[in-house]
């Protein structure tokens, strides 16, 4: 099986838009209460905006009042990766699409049940596909 071509900054700033790339590849973060989907709770999939891979399902989006989307799991363990991020003098847990490495947001361990996590994702790092 062919592997996928590896795309190039130059490759990704063609396909996102300035915001878009500020977010998922530079690591960016969107202000609260300003993303496209916040506030919203249709049935879907969000998917990386960027390579389109399944990462959330909308059963697991809450509203944690942080301006944020906000999911308690992802659709699967292994759509996700976490690194370590101490930027900005802070000690936090970034989530990235390990299929393209797309900045995702961060995890932080005071979500609801089942799982106790709260998945902060920039609605500029996915798309919904509404079901």
């Amino acid at each position: 099986m062919k592997e996928p071509k590896k795309l190039t900054e130059a490759d990704w700033r063609e396909r996102l838009s300035p915001e878009e790339y500020r977010i998922c590849r530079e690591k960016g973060t969107e202000p609260p209460f300003s993303g496209a989907y916040w506030d919203v709770f249709k049935e879907g999939i969000y998917r990386c905006r960027c390579c389109g891979e399944p990462l959330f399902d909308s059963g697991s989006k809450f509203d944690a009042g942080c301006g944020w989307p906000s999911f308690y799991a992802p659709v699967e363990g292994g759509k996700i990766q976490e690194e370590f991020d101490s930027s900005h003098g802070m000690r936090r847990t970034e989530v990235l699409c390990r299929q393209c490495g797309a900045h995702l947001g961060h995890v932080f361990p005071d979500g609801p049940a089942p799982t106790g996590l709260r998945y902060c994702i920039n609605s500029a790092s996915v798309t919904l596909d509404e079901t």
